[in-house]
């Protein structure tokens, strides 16, 4: 059995140099950020901080509102051919 994985993940290059910068003030590579985070896992046996969702604020409840009305007076379309055949495209 190996004594390490390699770990293959996509994310975005500006987050990752961003945490980079930070994870280096630290005096931690991200390797050893991903070790100590798998081992909070196993730990805590899930993630090591809450996950939860955020309630929508007022301006998101709005449009909301907003669309839930204009589905119920406007047309709808089950499909997008259906609608691009209605908006002639």
């Amino acid at each position: 059995m190996a004594k390490t994985e390699t770990l293959h993940v996509r994310i975005d290059p500006n987050l990752k140099l961003s945490a980079e910068t930070t994870l280096k003030q630290l005096g931690l590579s991200t390797a050893d950020a991903i070790n100590i985070f798998l081992r909070q896992v196993i730990l805590t046996g899930g993630l090591p901080f809450p996950v939860k969702l955020l309630k929508p604020n007022a301006e998101t409840i709005a449009a909301i509102k907003e669309a839930r009305k204009i589905s119920k007076t406007g047309k709808g379309f089950s499909t997008i051919d259906d609608l691009m055949k209605e908006l002639n495209l």
